[in-house]
């Protein structure tokens, strides 16, 4: 009798522990089970859409989204209802105070938010402030990578406003993360999107805005310690260009930007082609030029300890002989920027500078048009019409 007693007695303590501390039980699972399940299904869903099975890459890529968003509310609620004991609210702001009743009593459903939170986003970043951690979860319910993959499937698809929407959608997500790379991808994809809708004016905003972030482009005095201005080191780079030419100008500057070259490389064009080829589209496609060939030297040092660039034709040859330095040529469009630069030169009236690059471009057989336009320009030079106007 006693012992049935005892075992009923341990049984209500056991069924009541289980009841009251249901936060415990839910964090082990969200904590276990669906970081897995949101992670699984984006990457599904990246697979899917490889394989061109673009209708259960959408399904994927929203369920990682539905899954993502309950994982972080089940995070957030294991927060409030620890922040919401009088004991705590009467702590005040204070993280550290909160963490350390946090371990002192072992809830364990807090714990494993907060270390989740500070997975993605530092934990100093909060200033010891509770509520804004607690805000910070806010910032994890969205998935802007989904939402970028998303449009991708609209974009192949073409589905032109869908994809736009969903692009922009994921900008504006990913600016409460900050992660600058996937903002300039995205903002690079906006931009392709309003050329081919012919809206030039909105693209050209779009890539105006990704060279906020390019350092020389952008420096004014006031922001230069050194007092040097803008428009002193592009007119310096200038000069150079058009008084020594282009091999001396790639022996005398070098400059760096991968996100920005592509920008820099198309308004260029824009400009060129719609009639602004003075000023506007010569520095860009200066910028452009610069930026193509300190790539290029740097992976050649790179391989080559020893390398010395000693003038566009024997750059060329490395670039012939190296199936990555050739692709990078092709994909960022080398020699088409290198042609539209001497053209931008000889509409200035410096016809010396823009026949060596001609001249240059002529006898590299990968230039392709570009090469066959050369050879034009060498014969008689001209300007391109403009075929694209805002």
């Amino acid at each position: 009798m006693k012992k049935a007693y005892f075992n009923l007695i341990l049984f209500f303590f056991l069924f009541c522990t289980f009841i009251f501390t249901p936060h415990i039980v839910q964090a082990q699972v969200a904590g276990r089970e669906n970081p897995r399940q949101w992670r699984m299904a984006f990457e599904r869903g990246k697979v899917m859409f490889r394989q061109k099975d673009f209708g259960n890459a959408f399904t994927s890529f929203n369920d990682a989204k539905r899954l993502k968003r309950t994982y972080f509310e089940s995070l957030e609620r294991n927060f409030i209802d620890l922040l919401s004991i009088n004991e705590v609210r009467r702590m005040g702001d204070s993280l550290d105070w909160v963490e350390r009743y946090i371990n002192e009593r072992h809830y364990a459903g807090a714990a494993d938010a907060l270390e989740e939170l500070y997975y993605y986003i530092p934990r100093d970043t909060f200033n010891n402030s509770a509520k804004a951690a607690l805000e910070a979860f806010g910032k994890l319910k969205d998935f802007p990578d989904a939402e970028k993959w998303i449009g991708e499937i609209y974009f192949v698809e073409g589905e032109w406003d869908l994809a736009l929407a969903q692009f922009q959608k994921a900008h504006s997500l990913n600016q409460l993360n900050e992660e600058p790379d996937f903002s300039t991808d995205l903002l690079y994809k906006i931009a392709h999107i309003r050329r081919i809708r012919r809206e030039y004016n909105e693209m050209e905003r779009v890539l105006l805005s990704i060279l906020k972030s390019d350092r020389l482009w952008t420096m004014s005095q006031d922001e230069n310690p050194s007092g040097i201005s803008r428009s002193f080191i592009r007119q310096a780079m200038t000069r150079t260009l058009t008084n020594k030419g282009p091999n001396q100008f790639i022996l005398q500057y070098r400059y760096r930007n991968d996100e920005s070259n592509e920008a820099h490389r198309l308004l260029g064009f824009y400009y060129y082609l719609s009639g602004r080829h003075r000023g506007r589209a010569h520095e860009h496609l200066m910028f452009s030029f610069l930026i193509q060939n300190t790539v290029i030297i740097e992976e050649l040092r790179r391989l080559r300890f020893d390398y010395t660039f000693i003038d566009l034709d024997n750059l060329a040859v490395e670039i012939n002989r190296n199936p990555q330095l050739s692709e990078y040529a092709l994909k960022n469009e080398y020699y088409k920027t290198a042609y539209y630069l001497a053209v931008c030169l000889y509409a200035e009236g410096n016809t010396s500078s823009a026949l060596e690059l001609w001249g240059f471009l002529s006898r590299q057989i990968p230039a392709g048009e570009w090469r066959n336009r050369s050879i034009a320009q060498l014969r008689s030079p001209y300007l391109e019409p403009a075929v694209e106007m805002p």
